[in-house]
């Protein structure tokens, strides 16, 4: 790494709480250990401040003015991001809709200088997610679109309950909403081999509040969460600001990149990269989505 990667990264991270270039001293493993645990019991774990609180404003600034670029819909979806109208058994929960309004900004729209680029193209920041997660690398998507990319929560939209595609998320808010946006998940609510229906019907029913955690985020809160097996959402938002988030995604497999639909429903556009892979994606689970 070079010494101006170096001012970089201690600029932007709060490195002595955070020492992302000196993994194995005390406080680094500290740090990843704390992570481990609480994602190994409850699939989610913040790492306050994470950014330096200096920075907040300018985080804000940054995301702010490239939120106008987001493509956005409103569309008719579940839980499991499949088609609303599969032949489902009548009580499945997969018959349940929400109303989601997306808001992406892609990848090839956010500036290569912002903080948000360059914490998620970082090798340590990489190799700091990596451990976090205890897994031997992460590597960046090789979408051009979906790699990194803002999320936009305007007033009145929500991101309804869902499961992610992916096994772990990362993400940072960068403005939070006047009123709502609140983070809330079910952790560990499915498995690989359990879909587990019933506690999934009984949170979208309302009688599933024993299920559910609320998770207070600030701007420059990093936040690493297992999606794939737990339930979740953005409430409402409300007042006259927008929710914004930044999500960085990575693969543990070099090469990925996202399918056509997906990428057309997120971004309203696919490109040649997206065309040439088409149908190349492996699973590594049978549920549903």
């Amino acid at each position: 790494m070079s010494t101006a990667e170096a001012t970089t990264l201690d600029r932007v991270v709060d490195t002595a709480r955070y020492p992302l270039s000196e993994p194995d001293s005390a406080e680094g493993q500290d740090v990843v250990s704390r992570a481990r645990r609480e994602l190994a019991a409850v699939g989610c774990t913040v790492l306050p401040d994470f950014v330096r609180p200096s920075l907040r404003e300018i985080l804000r600034e940054e995301c702010a003015a490239i939120a106008p670029r987001a493509h956005s819909d409103v569309e008719t979806v579940n839980v499991y991001n499949i088609a609303v109208d599969s032949e489902l058994p009548e009580e499945h929960p997969g018959r349940r809709t929400f109303q989601r309004g997306n808001a992406f900004v892609a990848r090839d729209r956010v500036p290569a200088k912002s903080l948000i680029s360059r914490l998620y193209s970082h090798p340590d920041f990489q190799r700091f997610v990596a451990r976090c997660f205890g897994l031997p690398k992460l590597h960046e998507l090789a979408d051009p679109l979906s790699g990194l990319v803002l999320n936009v929560v305007a007033p009145g939209m929500e991101h309804p309950w869902h499961f992610d595609t992916n096994e772990f998320t990362v993400s940072m808010l960068t403005q939070q909403a006047h009123s709502g946006g609140d983070f809330e998940y079910c952790p560990n609510i499915r498995s690989a081999r359990d879909e587990n229906f019933d506690d999934v019907r009984a949170v979208l029913d309302g009688r599933g509040e024993r299920l559910v955690r609320r998770l207070p985020l600030r701007p420059g809160d990093l936040q690493l969460f297992k999606g794939r097996y737990a339930l979740h959402r953005v409430s409402p938002v409300g007042g006259p600001a927008a929710r914004h988030s930044a999500i960085f995604a990575y693969s543990e497999r070099p090469g990925v990149i996202g399918s056509v639909a997906r990428t057309r429903q997120l971004f309203g556009r696919v490109l040649p990269e997206h065309l040439e892979s088409e149908g190349r994606a492996v699973r590594g689970d049978r549920l549903l989505d």
